[in-house]
């Protein structure tokens, strides 16, 4: 896990979905591992929220004329694009400026 390999603290940016702060295993989770810190988007942000780069880039770049022959075809498709996705830290560090949120390196 990347907390695991870090040597100072990570935080932990999340949108408002109560399954993040109020599940008691997330909270059990960040009890025991101090080093991790988080902190929650507001309401409604999309501007701020790196994901809506990579949901936009999904639907409307590389998904905008697929038409999947059922929802295991789409679920298939969707699956291969988003772990492509993972192997271009430019895009995914473009999503992250985008938003233009004060991160420090």
């Amino acid at each position: 896990m990347l907390w695991r390999q870090l040597r100072r603290p990570l935080t932990v940016i999340w949108d408002g979905s109560r399954v993040h702060d109020r599940a008691k295993a997330v909270q059990a989770f960040l009890r025991t591992h101090r080093r991790i810190v988080t902190e929650k988007l507001p309401a409604y942000a999309p501007d701020l929220n790196p994901d809506e780069g990579v949901w936009g880039r999904t639907k409307y770049a590389w998904l905008c004329n697929f038409a999947p022959i059922d929802t295991n075809h789409l679920r298939e498709r969707l699956a291969n694009q988003l772990n492509e996705l993972r192997h271009r830290p430019d895009l995914l560090a473009a999503f992250v400026k985008h938003t233009k949120l004060p991160i420090e390196p």
